[in-house]
């Protein structure tokens, strides 16, 4: 039977349960969001006439709820007109509509005891058929389960999202020994294809996997703090990027989680578990006293950290945990930890450190040894197998490296014969491993990957949508490289264009490579995706190149530049191949420029796209203002001559103001995607999803657009433009500086000194375009902010 979700109902509409209705409303779910009635009437209430049987008081946790979904930060909806896909009501008044719902997900109160009654409830409910999951962080799932109907069992499990559910890509599902495989494997599909999540399979354990094993290394770290008298600032120093985890490091990601819920999750295990392992779980007396003196964190403005203002500005402040008093934060400095920062892998860095014997790798070493001994201990009691922990724990922690591929880069055998040196007991499973002279969990042959798994190695299963450019790479699929570029068969005869320049930065040999890939294309293959797997799509242009060139009086130099750039815009635009742009995080500036003439953008969910020259002085000199204007020209209705004033004004708006879309369906309101564009809600998706309609295009028999003539505003219509930059000026919205530009900006969306309505042709707006940007690029002013963003990488305001 084929099984659908349609719609979805959430039981509990708390930060995690409105959280996670954002999230299916954001992937197009309808979804019913429920709570409590209030106990009683506020005064408030009262005084407004509103009764216990008003829907406004009964339902009132839930409206409450979906209105901060407004307000958050980070913000859970990708766009705010996704509200309208979330209805609300209340646990007393509105069960019967489960009935009409294919997915029911419980987000009340950690209580056994409530979830337990809750469920009594739905079961009276529900459909048959219908699924049934909890959002628990901890609390048995087959316990929850007792007494309910057959069908009821059969299409339970748990699905513990991480919060914030809309950015953390960690789904722990938990089936228990009743659910049905088969809806266990459709929840997999479900969260991976659907909800755009990394779905690891936990055992019914306290807290699961991330939770298990990131409380216990978050533990561990604050003990051996305390033993050796580092400083919280001391550690956070060197548990962050350097050892590839996130910037939060230890005590800002718990300043962020809240230590109540950080307590709450410990006390779980420390409840379930005895011996050397109740010990670690231990809380200590300091932590038990911030939260009794509400110092929790982020929420309450003070935790590890305090920002406080100060005669220079505002300055952050550690805790002293002997004292819980607040001092300067300070920092770790050793030889070994500056050598690592000039290394270039995390591994490489790893490894040196831990190895190092000054303050760092001792620290290191000693909270990152018993991680790794842990999850060793508990692999097959809380996962089915060692991949499932690394990935809980790059998918829900943030971390580049699992447990399991740390200890493959310290290399297992040095550091196991180490381990035992300092009287650690090693798992009887990775001493057999050895033995049998297994000595790395994982091992690669022709770029595909396999782990360790009970005496041999399996392959790693993934998702068929999962395209790796390494591993393609690894297969020698390299069809052509430069030092800014890389061409790569992804087979079926589609080739990929990779940026690999520093932050994917436009140079010449991206440009160069653009020329050539296209060349290659359109004799040999079926379609290019432009695509890379970096930290972000592309930032912009190389910024540093064009300050140099324009300070040393270079503008032949550089007008040559943009000249070659346009072209290659155009080679992308008009390719007898169809060109598929696969965007996601940062897409900037240049960025954008490469992705708008693209036949079609494929662009992942969390997509930050715009063009934000005018924040170093400049406006987008690559054709970026032609293609907006072309793109926003496109969306008038068919045969009308529209409002061309409006479609100018909203082009030189988001340029002039540099907006920046918060997610790929708010890029589609800025008029960045078009109605034939796609979005990818599994970012892990988004090459395959992007080469897929490559090929699709090309079965279409693809043809490239004609060149038409545009039509633009012309003189009136800059008067128009510049008149609105003008007041801005008066009311002191934008400086001397901003004005010029905007004004530049103007003459080039507006076409120039034309009358209004007037036809003219590509070349005429890019020629525009070229002039104003190295105009801009020779003034002292614009100069000063390009080189303000190289140093201090935030905009300056001249």
């Amino acid at each position: 039977m084929s099984r659908e979700i349609r719609k979805a109902a959430i039981l509990g509409s708390g930060v995690m349960g409105s959280g996670i209705a954002a999230h299916l409303a954001n992937v197009g779910i309808p979804t019913l969001l429920l709570d409590i009635v209030p106990p009683s009437l506020s005064e408030e209430e009262k005084a407004k006439g509103i009764t216990e049987d008003h829907p406004t008081f009964r339902n009132k946790f839930t409206l409450s709820a979906t209105q901060k979904l407004l307000k958050q930060k980070p913000a859970p909806l990708a766009v705010k007109e996704n509200l309208e896909l979330i209805s609300i009501g209340n646990l007393t008044d509105d069960l019967e509509k489960l009935n009409d719902v294919d997915w029911i997900i419980e987000v009340v109160v950690e209580r056994l005891d409530v979830k337990q009654k809750l469920f009594e409830k739905v079961d009276q409910y529900r459909k048959p058929g219908s699924i049934i999951t909890s959002n628990t962080s901890g609390i048995s799932i087959r316990a929850m389960a007792e007494g309910r109907s057959e069908d009821f069992k059969a299409h339970f499990l748990g699905t513990h999202f991480f919060n914030p559910p809309r950015y953390l890509k960690l789904l722990e599902i938990i089936p228990t020994d009743d659910t049905k495989p088969e809806v266990v494997q459709f929840m997999r599909n479900f969260g991976e294809n659907v909800l755009g999540k990394g779905v690891v399979e936990a055992k019914d354990t306290p807290n699961f996997i991330a939770n298990r094993i990131g409380t216990y290394g978050l533990m561990v770290t604050m003990q051996e703090m305390l033993k050796q008298g580092y400083s919280v600032g001391e550690v956070d120093s060197v548990t962050g990027p350097l050892i590839g985890r996130p910037k939060s490091a230890t005590f800002r990601t718990l300043d962020v989680v809240g230590l109540d819920t950080f307590l709450h999750v410990a006390r779980n295990v420390y409840e379930q578990v005895d011996g050397k392992e109740k010990e670690v779980f231990e809380i200590p007396a300091f932590l038990n006293e911030m939260v009794d003196k509400g110092w929790t964190g982020s929420k309450t403005g003070q935790g590890f950290y305090l920002k406080q203002k100060s005669n220079t500005g505002s300055e952050i402040l550690e805790l002293d945990p002997a004292t819980l008093e607040y001092k300067p934060r300070s920092k770790m400095k050793t030889a070994t930890l500056e050598a690592a920062k000039q290394m270039k892998t995390t591994n490489q860095k790893v490894k040196a450190l831990l190895y190092s014997d000054d303050r760092a790798g001792k620290l290191l070493w000693n909270i990152i040894k018993p991680v790794l001994l842990y999850s060793a201990e508990k692999c097959y009691e809380i996962a089915d197998d060692l991949v499932a922990i690394d990935q809980a724990m790059k998918w829900g922690f943030g971390w580049e490296h699992g447990p399991f591929e740390i200890w493959d880069a310290i290399g297992l055998q040095e550091s196991v014969e180490r381990m035992k040196a300092e009287g650690e007991t090693i798992p009887q499973w990775i001493e057999e491993m050895i033995r049998s002279e297994k000595t790395s969990f994982y091992t690669k042959a022709e770029g595909d990957k396999s782990y360790y798994h009970h005496g041999t190695y399996l392959p790693v299963e993934e998702n068929k949508k999962v395209i790796h450019l390494s591993r393609l790479k690894e297969k020698g699929n390299v069809i052509t490289k430069n030092g800014g570029a890389t061409l790569i068969d992804l087979g079926d005869d589609v080739a990929g264009l990779e940026f690999t320049s520093p932050n994917n930065a436009i140079g010449p040999e991206i440009i160069m490579m653009l020329h050539q890939a296209i060349d290659e294309v359109e004799k040999n293959y079926k379609g290019l995706v432009i695509g890379n797997q970096g930290k972000n799509f592309c930032v912009g242009a190389n910024l540093m190149l064009i300050l140099m060139e324009a300070q040393d009086d270079n503008f032949f130099e550089l007008d040559m530049m943009v000249r070659q750039f346009q072209q290659a815009m155009a080679r992308v635009r008009y390719s007898a191949r169809p060109v598929v742009a696969a965007n996601f995080g940062m897409t900037l500036g240049g960025g954008v420029e490469v992705s708008l003439p693209a036949a079609r953008l494929q662009m992942s969910s969390e997509t930050y796209m715009g063009l934000v020259e005018t924040g170093v002085g400049l406006i987008p000199g690559g054709g970026g203002n032609k293609e907006l204007y072309l793109r926003l020209l496109e969306q008038l209705p068919e045969g009308s001559k529209g409002d061309l004033q409006k479609v100018a004004n909203q082009a030189f708006e988001t340029i002039a103001m540099a907006k920046v879309s918060t997610s790929a369906q708010e890029a589609g309101k800025l008029g960045f995607l078009r109605k034939e564009d796609s979005i990818s809600v599994n970012g892990d998706h988004l090459l395959h999803d992007a080469k897929t309609q490559v090929l699709a295009l090309a079965d279409l028999g693809y043809t490239p657009p004609v060149r038409k003539k545009i039509p633009v505003v012309g003189e009136a219509g800059y008067a128009t433009l510049a008149l609105g930059a003008q007041t801005m000026h008066f009311s002191q919205y934008i400086s001397e500086h901003d004005l010029k530009i905007a004004k530049k900006l103007a003459f080039v969306i507006a076409g120039g000194r034309v009358p209004e309505g007037t036809l003219v042709d590509e070349q005429y707006l890019l020629d525009l375009e070229r002039e104003a940007f190295l105009s801009l690029a020779g003034e002292p002013k614009s100069q000063a902010r390009m080189q303000h963003m190289l140093v201090k990488g935030k905009p300056l305001r001249n």
